[in-house]
């Protein structure tokens, strides 16, 4: 489901840590950066996290343009994107190099910002058009088990008090619902409907996409018990915030302390390569399982909030495990 958004913070002013001004940086590359960071907030309605990663690539780029000598968008050929691209990948720019997927990101960052310039008439064309980024490797991404994700579950809960009730809910609502580790930090608690008949909860997602995912009954029964008996007494040492999942101050519960608590409930679940559990990892589990079991990948495409369908289809790969059952159980001759 998708509708409006929460509105995106403001881009930075001039002057602030992170801006484009600066000795190397023409005043007119610096002006052409600023007007789109304000059309991507604006119009687009791009979180402050997204905006600072297109701030942070795209004054990586205005530099490089500026040590050629170029002082304009208009001046910009193919060749001093291609060279770009080349930089990118060996750090000849004095940055550090970079992988294909991040080379990837910052490509899109210049393609877009290339675009804006030519519909603003800033230029008279994209000289990035025919630039592609290299190609990435395609990875699996990594799923636990159903068994190895009902023993981290377990041991997010152990122990007395507020904070592993919270725990536990927390990690029962990134695994029944695929969210992303920001989507569910940054829910309130009037976002969440649990109703036992059909819980839900609203998440804003890239671009602060609004979509609405069903809610199971053991994250729903683990929420409630958080409400009830933990999240009054983490609220006490707070404001009175309206944030679902609260620290021992009483504020909102940060990214990295969500991903702190699934690490230590991995490690304690004696999951093998605990250090490398991410909040990606129960997101990548989601989509495997519910795929595993049958779910239709366009139905999968909506639950994750993934814009193409083709992201979603790298979960449709099957073990080599799966394909030996599966022939085994249907060809007549396999036996």
């Amino acid at each position: 489901m998708v509708g409006g958004g929460r509105s995106a913070a403001p881009h930075q002013e001039r002057g602030t840590p992170g801006a484009v001004e600066g000795p190397e940086v023409p005043a007119a590359l610096g002006d052409a950066l600023r007007t789109y960071l304000d059309h991507l907030a604006v119009e687009r309605g791009l979180s402050a996290n997204t905006l600072s990663a297109y701030r942070r690539d795209l004054t990586r780029y205005l530099s490089f343009l500026a040590g050629r000598g170029l002082g304009t968008p208009a001046e910009v050929r193919e060749h001093d994107v291609r060279d770009f691209v080349v930089d990118l990948r060996t750090g000849h720019d004095g940055a550090r190099g970079l992988a294909a997927s991040s080379t990837a990101r910052v490509v899109a960052a210049v393609h877009g910002w290339h675009r804006f310039c030519a519909m603003e008439g800033i230029s008279h064309d994209d000289p990035s058009r025919g630039v592609r980024p290299p190609a990435r490797p395609q990875r699996l991404p990594k799923a636990l088990s159903t068994d190895d994700v009902e023993r981290l579950l377990e041991a997010a809960g152990l122990g007395d008090g507020p904070v592993p009730l919270r725990d536990r809910a927390l990690l029962e609502l990134l695994y029944s619902t695929g969210a992303r580790i920001s989507e569910v930090v940054g829910l309130d608690v009037d976002e969440l409907h649990l109703d036992p008949a059909a819980s839900s909860v609203r998440v804003f997602g890239k671009g602060s996409k609004e979509r609405v995912i069903p809610v199971g009954s053991y994250a729903r029964e683990a929420v409630e018990a958080y409400l009830v008996r933990g999240r009054p007494a983490l609220a006490a040492a707070g404001r009175g915030g309206p944030a679902l999942f609260l620290n021992t101050r009483g504020a909102r519960l940060s990214r990295q302390s969500a991903w702190a608590v699934l690490r230590l409930a991995a490690q304690r679940a004696g999951i093998a390569r605990a250090d490398d559990v991410s909040p990606h990892t129960l997101r990548h589990s989601f989509a495997t399982h519910l795929l595993a079991g049958g779910a239709d990948v366009r139905v999968v495409q909506e639950l994750l909030g993934h814009a193409s369908v083709t992201t979603t289809q790298i979960y449709t790969h099957v073990s080599v495990d799966t394909l030996r059952e599966v022939y085994a159980a249907a060809h007549p001759r396999a036996l």
